[in-house]
């Protein structure tokens, strides 16, 4: 009987083993993929470019 824990209380959680309560690895860096507006705006601005100069031949502009 010497080796049983003492009961917990209702009001608190009672340890497990595999408990999620200790601290996680933080999540790597994700570098050049972490800001991925960077990359949608730098296509998007290449779309319009491509959009413009397409706009101007048609037009007679250029």
């Amino acid at each position: 009987m010497a080796d049983r824990p003492a009961p917990t209380p209702p009001e608190e959680t009672p340890p497990a083993e595999g408990s999620t309560s200790s601290a996680h690895p933080e999540r790597p860096d994700g570098g050049v993929w972490e800001h991925p507006m960077v990359w949608v705006s730098l296509i998007a601005f290449g779309a319009v470019l491509v959009a413009l100069l397409f706009a101007f031949r048609v037009g007679g502009g250029l």
